[in-house]
C-alpha cells in the first residue's frame, strides 16, 4: 500500500490532506517542519510527498533538494510562475497553488505514483554512451563495466539525471547528502577523481568536463 509523506506546518491543512488520503486507501505520515521531514526521511521511506515551501527550519525549497529521490508534489500559496518553474526544475514532478481541488490534487498523485511504479521497472539509467545500473551501481560503456562506491554512484547519477548541465561543487554536495552523507567538500574532489579514472579507463575517453569556477558536467 502507498504510503505518502505530508510535509506542512499548516495544521488544518494537513488534517484534511490526512483524512481524504486515508479515506482514499493511502497510508499517511506528518511533518510539520523540514527539520522534522528530515529525520523522518532517515529512517523510513515513502512512496510520495506532498510538500508545502513556507515552511519553519529547513524551507520547502532547500529540502526539495534533498528529497528528490522521492517523488514529490509541491503545493504552495506561491503562485508565480519563476517559483513553479524553480521547484520544477529541482525536481518536484508537480506543482499545484493553494487552495486547490481535492479530485484533482488525488488525480495528480495517482497519475504521479503510476509514473513512479513505471520507472522502477526500468532499472538502466543512460545518458549518451553511459549506461548506469541502478541496482548494481554498475557502469557500462561499450560493453565495459566497473562497479561505483556509493558516493561515485551517488555522484554519476545526478550528473546523468541533468544532462549537461553545469553543477557546482556545492550543489552536487548538497543533492547528494541524503544518499550520501559521510561525503564533505574536502573529500567530493578526490570522489570525482575517482569516478573519473574509472569513467576513462572504460574506453579511453574523458567524460567529466570541469568548467572553470563554476563546476562540472558530462560531456
Amino acid at each position: 500500500m502507498d504510503r505518502i509523506l505530508i510535509i506542512d506546518d499548516d495544521i488544518h491543512i494537513g488534517n484534511m490532506l490526512e483524512g481524504v488520503l486515508l479515506k482514499n486507501g493511502y497510508l499517511t505520515a506528518r511533518a510539520y517542519s523540514g527539520t522534522e521531514a528530515l529525520l523522518l526521511l532517515e529512517r523510513d521511506s515513502f512512496s510520495l510527498i506532498l510538500l508545502d515551501l513556507m515552511l519553519p527550519g529547513v524551507s520547502g525549497e532547500e529540502l526539495l533538494a534533498k528529497i528528490s529521490a522521492t517523488p514529490t508534489i509541491v503545493l504552495s500559496a506561491k503562485s508565480d510562475t519563476a517559483t513553479k518553474v524553480l521547484v520544477l526544475s529541482n525536481g518536484a514532478v508537480d506543482y499545484m497553488s493553494k487552495p486547490f481541488d481535492i479530485d484533482e490534487l488525488l488525480a495528480r498523485i495517482r497519475l504521479a505514483l503510476k509514473k513512479t511504479a513505471g520507472s522502477e521497472n526500468t532499472r538502466i539509467l543512460r545518458f549518451k554512451d553511459i549506461e548506469l545500473d541502478t541496482d548494481t551501481h554498475t557502469v557500462t560503456i561499450e560493453e565495459s563495466s566497473a562497479h561505483l562506491t556509493r558516493t561515485e554512484y551517488a555522484i554519476l547519477k545526478l550528473l546523468m539525471q541533468s544532462g549537461e548541465q553545469v553543477l557546482g561543487k556545492l550543489s552536487i554536495l548538497d543533492r547528494i547528502s541524503f544518499d550520501t552523507p559521510d561525503c564533505t567538500e574536502s573529500s567530493l574532489k578526490q570522489h570525482l577523481s575517482n569516478l573519473r579514472r574509472k569513467l576513462r579507463d572504460l574506453d579511453g575517453c574523458d567524460h567529466i568536463e570541469s568548467v572553470w569556477g563554476i563546476g562540472v558536467r558530462l560531456c
